[in-house]
Formats: structure tokens, C-alpha cells, sequence
């Protein structure tokens, strides 16, 4: 079996070290010079919308999939072979407004939310939500990069002038308790499997740390599973799909969704008995799905920016490293570390320890 994998980071990195016990083949396409997923397989160096480059991997593999939702769509959408996840849930996550209709379509709630075109459009949109609100570019953000918060007027039209007066949504602010993400995966048979839900924790946009499982009645958890299988269902998917949720007061919104693997799941590697990247891989294969249950409780902290000593993360009992091999650049995600514990508060207390061992590494010993 062969899996060409569109885009050489961590997290193609890691499809490829999944793919090796399986016996599955891996090749990769990205611009780069020497991405890091090079460790993992064959790399062909080129645009991700090279047709002649696209078309060679895709004559060599069963099946096509990509690590980052950015791909082209039109270069992906007439391959010969299979695409999964397929492009139709790349247009529906490339685009915010059109990610926002399609939840509501699904009758998944979400945030209220306003397109903005025009400056007088941004004027109506604060007036119809309020404030405080976020801008955001329609597409291209991620990790908090293509928006704004605003708190007045003037805020918003100095928000809509720092995005480039690009197709923007103005959506209104949820006063959540907590970060949630629903990890699932749906084969090419229609076989389902989620994930216990996942807290997290965000700074500027970037995923600082996670735990698993939350904290959440089963009836929680059965309604983001829910969630998860209306936007499988809807979108024909076949893959990994990640979804963020706020909770609020018990309620759920949809902030938005990942048609690929996520970084709320690398704890999975260590504390699910099947990880999302193996189980990615037996997806868009149509192989039948691994359990999903907790092996352990989990934690996973993103190593941001700079690398602690090694031995200073190995030292934190439980604790597994992952290194992408990555140049240190502020903000830049080089690599994470996932704890294991007993329970919930073991897991904590070796997350605290993690952050202050990167704490540490970033601003110096007290």
C-alpha cells in the first residue's frame, strides 16, 4: 500500500512514522528544501500545485492525502487517484464564511458571525453583533495569524486596514469556560470512531498545551460526537477530521474545524491505544479503524519557539519527546512533548513541570 502525503512538516512527518509498523509505503510533496518530513520518506521537491510533480506521486500511490489544509483545491481535484480527506472539506475550511455556513447547514451551533467586504460592511456588522468581536480573514489564518479583536470603531477600521481590506468575517466573541476539541475519524467504508473529547489551552492563537480526557458528562461527549458525525456525513469524509469547540455553560459552538491531523491530538501517539495518525492512514486505505479508548490520561505541551535541554524534558516523569528537527523562530511549533499519568491531576503536575522546564528555556532561570 502507498500513501503520497501533500506537504512535508511535523505532522506529514508523523503520518510517515505511523505508516512504517504498518508496512505502508510514504512519499511526500513540498516546496521545501529539507522539510522535516524527509526523515520519514522520499521527498519530491516542488509546488504543491505543480500539475506534472502532483501527477507523478499521484500515479505512484493508492491514495492521495495532504497535512495542512491550505492545498490548492484545483490541484487536487482532478487527480486520478483517490483524495482523502476529499477537496470538498478543503473548500469547506479554506474559507471561514464558508466553514461558519456549512456547521450551520449541519445544525452545528457557532458564534454569531457577519461577512465583511467593504469598510461599510464592518461598520453594520459591529453594530448588528456589538462589540467586543473578532475580525478575521475569510482565508489563510491560522495559529491566530489573520485576525484582529476589536473593542471600538476605530479599533475595527485599523483591523480592517492591517488585513489588507480583504473578504474578512466579524464574528461576535463567545464568553466560553473552556477550549474543547472532537477528534474523529471516518474510513472509506463509512466506519466511525471519536476520540474523548480534549481541553485546551491557547495563547495568541497558538496551542500552548492540551489534556486528555475532559473532564465532560457522557452526555457532553456524546453531543460532540454527534457534532463530529453530522460534519463527517455532510462532507462525504474519509480521514482525520479535527473540530474546536467552545463550551459554554455545557452548550457547545463550533469554532472551527482541521480536515487533517491535528496538533489538540498528538498526545494520542502515546495515550490512545490507536493514534489519529495510524488511524488516518487506515482510513483513507479502507482498513478497518483501531479503538480510539484512552491507554493512559494524557497531556501534551508544544515545545514553541526554542528547545529546552533534552534531559530537562526526559526528567519529568512520564514525559515522551517529540523533535522535528525544526531552526529555533519565535512562535514557530519545533516540536511537543506528551506526558502519561495515573489520573488527570498526575498529569497536571507533570504538564506544570513542562512548562516550567520551558519556561525556563525561554526567559532564563529565575
Amino acid at each position: 500500500m502507498k500513501v503520497a502525503i501533500i506537504g512535508g512538516g511535523q505532522l506529514g512527518r508523523m503520518l510517515g512514522e505511523a505508516a512504517h509498523p504498518l508496512g505502508v509505503e510514504v512519499r511526500f510533496l513540498d516546496p521545501g528544501h529539507a522539510p522535516c518530513a524527509a526523515t520519514a520518506g522520499p521527498v519530491t521537491q516542488a509546488a504543491f500545485d505543480d500539475p506534472a510533480a502532483l501527477a507523478e506521486l499521484a500515479a505512484w500511490a493508492d491514495v492521495v492525502t495532504y497535512e495542512f489544509e491550505n492545498v490548492p483545491v484545483h490541484a487536487v481535484s482532478g487527480l486520478a487517484t483517490p483524495v482523502y480527506p476529499p477537496p470538498q472539506a478543503l473548500e469547506a475550511a479554506q474559507d471561514r464564511l464558508r466553514e461558519k455556513r456549512f456547521f450551520q447547514d449541519a445544525g452545528v451551533p457557532v458564534a454569531p458571525f457577519a461577512p465583511v467586504s467593504t469598510a461599510e460592511e464592518l461598520s453594520a456588522a459591529i453594530l448588528t453583533l456589538g462589540l467586543p468581536a473578532i475580525l478575521k480573514t475569510r482565508r489563510m489564518g491560522y495559529d491566530g495569524k489573520g485576525q484582529f479583536v476589536v473593542n471600538d470603531a476605530e479599533q475595527g477600521r485599523g483591523a480592517w486596514r492591517a488585513l489588507g481590506e480583504v473578504p474578512c468575517i466579524l464574528e461576535a466573541v463567545v464568553p466560553f469556560d473552556r477550549e474543547l476539541s472532537i477528534l474523529s475519524a471516518r474510513s472509506a467504508t463509512g466506519e466511525v470512531r471519536c476520540w474523548p473529547l480534549v481541553v485546551n489551552r491557547h495563547a495568541g492563537g497558538i496551542l500552548q498545551w492540551s489534556e486528555a480526557p475532559a473532564e465532560v458528562s457522557p452526555e457532553l461527549q456524546q453531543r460532540a460526537e454527534d457534532t463530529a458525525r453530522r460534519a463527517l456525513e455532510a462532507l462525504d469524509y474519509v480521514g482525520v477530521l479535527a473540530i474546536e469547540l467552545f463550551d459554554l455553560a455545557g452548550h457547545l459552538y463550533a469554532n472551527e474545524m482541521a480536515p487533517r491531523v491535528h496538533n489538540s491530538g498528538h498526545w494520542s501517539i502515546e495515550g490512545s491505544i490507536t493514534s489519529q495518525f495510524e488511524n488516518h492512514l487506515r482510513a483513507v486505505l479502507g482498513l478497518p479503524l483501531g479503538d480510539t479508548a484512552m491507554a493512559s490520561a494524557a497531556g501534551m505541551l508544544n515545545l514553541l519557539g526554542t528547545e529546552p535541554p533534552l534531559a530537562e524534558l526526559l526528567a519529568v516523569p512520564g514525559a515522551r519527546v517529540h523533535r522535528y528537527g525544526k531552526s529555533p523562530r519565535p512562535g514557530r511549533k519545533l516540536g511537543h512533548v506528551t506526558v502519561l499519568g495515573r489520573d488527570l491531576p498526575e498529569v497536571r503536575a507533570r504538564l506544570g513541570a513542562l512548562r516550567r522546564v520551558m519556561h525556563d528555556a525561554t526567559h532564563g532561570d529565575p
